[in-house]
C-alpha cells in the first residue's frame, strides 16, 4: 500500500514537472527579425536543446522575450541571447516628455526634451525646454520624467 502511494507520488510529479532528464528548451525566431523590431510571439517558437556545449544566456521562454525589441538580428533556428533584446523605450530622444517634481504636496510640470531614449525606470538626462536647464529625472509607464533632486 505505501509501495503503492509512492508510486503515485512519483508519476504525478514527473507528470507535472517532467523527468529531471528531460532537455532544456530554448525559444528561436521563425524568420529573421532585425535590429529596432518588436519580437511578435508568433515569430517564435521552443525547441529541446541537444547541444551541451551552447552559451547558457539564452531565452527558455516566449514570454522572455516576446513584446521585446531586437538589439541585434535575430537568425531563424538560432536561440535568443537574453541580452540581444531590450525593453521598449517609453521616450524617445528629441520628442517633448512632461516633468514632474513632486515634494511635500507641491507639485510641478513643464515640458522637457529627453537627451537619449529611455525604458520605464531608466534614468535619462532631460532639457527644460523653458529655461534649456538640464535635470536627471526617471522614466515612468506612462511617459513623464520624474525629476530627482540631488
Amino acid at each position: 500500500m505505501i509501495r503503492t502511494a509512492l508510486y503515485c507520488l512519483v508519476f504525478l510529479h514527473l507528470a507535472v514537472t517532467g523527468p529531471a532528464w528531460a532537455e532544456p528548451v530554448a525559444v528561436i525566431p521563425t524568420q529573421i527579425i532585425y535590429p529596432g523590431d518588436t519580437v511578435d510571439a508568433g515569430f517564435l517558437k521552443t525547441v529541446e536543446v541537444t547541444n551541451k556545449r551552447i552559451r547558457r544566456d539564452y531565452a527558455s521562454s516566449v514570454d522572455q522575450v516576446a513584446g521585446m525589441v531586437a538589439r541585434r538580428t535575430l537568425l531563424p533556428g538560432r536561440v535568443i541571447p537574453v541580452s540581444s533584446v531590450r525593453e521598449p523605450y517609453v521616450v524617445e530622444r528629441g520628442s517633448t516628455v512632461t516633468m514632474v517634481y513632486s515634494k511635500d504636496g507641491l507639485t510641478i510640470t513643464a515640458p522637457g526634451s529627453p537627451l537619449k531614449p529611455g525604458s520605464v525606470g531608466d534614468l535619462v538626462r532631460v532639457r527644460n525646454l523653458n529655461t534649456g536647464v538640464m535635470v536627471s529625472g526617471t522614466v515612468m509607464a506612462d511617459g513623464t520624467v520624474r525629476v530627482v533632486v540631488r
